[in-house]
């Protein structure tokens, strides 16, 4: 039951951390609730996802199944239908405790933990909407599933609460099976899911995308059935403006409304937590401030692109490689500052421990520029410089730092600068 790397999370992120560690010529165990490989992929059958590591338009599922190939062709060990009820560390060494029915509750150990668990939509209980709690209001991801994987269809009349990805994808995937998709509200002034999803899931099918607007009320039947909602226009303030009512009459209400990383495991350990990722600070190796554990994907942040959960999560898992080989020295660390129009980076530090590892930095910004000038100074000094069009916080942007290059001592600042 002892293990080098066990990586929790059998989803995009876990395939591409557990593939990276074996191939570093590690033991591996692989450990996924599910009865199957894949995660949230396996009910995204739209394409648009591998663009960028296979230069292709492929399926969730099609893409899924090129890592799981590639995990069953190096023979990591795995478990299915098991979930980790226990992490946490003894000196040296992690002791997590699983719990399935087939083999009932288990204890392991390992000298490295790589955290890949994905992420859980916001409720409405996340929100306040006022009126009754009628059965028809329910988080897309779930219609998803639903009917996906399900084949169960939510509802016919539809609205959508929040103009996230899956929530798009959901207004053309409803309207594709016949249902009528009345329009989507948006609190923001701007959209919160890629631009793309807005032009082919809204657009092309003539779905209405109300702007800085939100749900007010929520109506019931006299069988608690869902029956009609209304929205209203809101003020800078997020408050509604009185006369702008919109009724509509659904039987279903999809909230899209945000994605929070899922870190549940992690409450029994000494953990420094990012309050704007909702998620574990790390250094450039995806490494958190507990020695020895790595966390990436959607767990760590909340991704627009799979693509970037593939690389990010093997970058973790060759890095977790080079920690159980004790390739990892003594160095200083620096933190890295989210300056102007900059909601946060990841990571949040450079350890110079790690040798010869770049920093791939990621952020998102606080509003949608249409011109910006990145830079990126450590104690004064310009170290990195780009211009960038069409900025949105929907839309992650990155770039790559040599660590070689850095200064051992003083912050580094990203600042995000407003062109006319």
């Amino acid at each position: 039951m002892r293990r080098d790397i066990i990586v929790i999370g059998g989803g995009a992120g876990g395939l591409a951390a557990a593939i990276a560690a074996k191939e570093s010529g590690h033991d591996v165990l692989l450990i996924e609730r599910e009865e199957r490989l894949g995660g949230i992929l396996n009910q995204c059958i739209h394409n648009g996802f591998g663009l960028e590591m296979f230069k292709e338009e492929l399926t969730g599922p099609e893409y899924a199944d090129i890592y799981i190939r590639k995990f069953h062709e190096l023979k990591i060990d795995n478990l299915l239908n098991s979930t980790v009820i226990e992490l946490r560390k003894v000196e040296d060494e992690f002791v997590l405790k699983t719990s399935s029915l087939a083999e009932g509750i288990q204890e392991y150990t390992a000298k490295t933990i790589i955290i890949t668990t994905g992420c859980y939509e916001r409720t409405r209980g996340s929100v306040t909407i006022p009126g009754d709690r009628p059965k028809g209001v329910i988080t897309a991801g779930s219609a998803q599933r639903y009917l996906n994987i399900d084949g169960y269809m939510a509802g016919k009349r539809i609205f959508i609460l929040g103009s996230g990805d899956i929530g798009l994808i959901m207004a053309r995937r409803m309207t594709l099976e016949g249902a009528t998709v009345l329009g989507v509200a948006e609190l923001m002034p701007y959209s919160n899911g890629l631009t793309r999803n807005i032009v082919q899931c809204l657009n092309d099918f003539d779905i209405p995308l109300f702007l800085s607007h939100t749900v007010t009320e929520i109506k019931a039947d006299e069988h608690n059935n869902l029956q009609a909602i209304t929205i209203q226009q809101v003020d800078d303030n997020f408050s509604p403006i009185l006369g702008t009512q919109k009724h509509y009459e659904v039987d279903t209400l999809l909230l899209s409304i945000g994605l929070i990383p899922d870190t549940f495991l992690l409450d029994n350990l000494d953990l420094e937590y990012d309050p704007k990722t909702r998620s574990a600070k790390i250094n450039q190796a995806c490494e958190t401030n507990v020695k020895g554990l790595f966390i990436a994907g959607n767990s760590l942040q909340v991704h627009d692109l799979v693509d970037n959960v593939s690389k990010e999560s093997a970058r973790a898992g060759r890095h977790a490689g080079e920690y159980v080989d004790g390739m990892v020295g003594k160095g200083t660390v620096v933190n890295i500052i989210p300056g102007r129009n900059i909601s946060y980076v990841s990571p949040e530090r450079i350890d110079f421990s790690w040798h010869n590892s770049d920093a791939v930095l990621s952020f998102r910004s606080t509003g949608k520029i249409e011109k910006a000038q990145l830079t990126v100074k450590q104690n004064d000094v310009e170290i990195f410089r780009k211009r960038l069009n069409f900025v949105v916080p929907a839309e992650m942007e990155s770039l790559v730092l040599d660590v070689e290059n850095l200064d051992l001592e003083g912050d580094i600042l990203l600042d995000l600068e407003v062109l006319s």
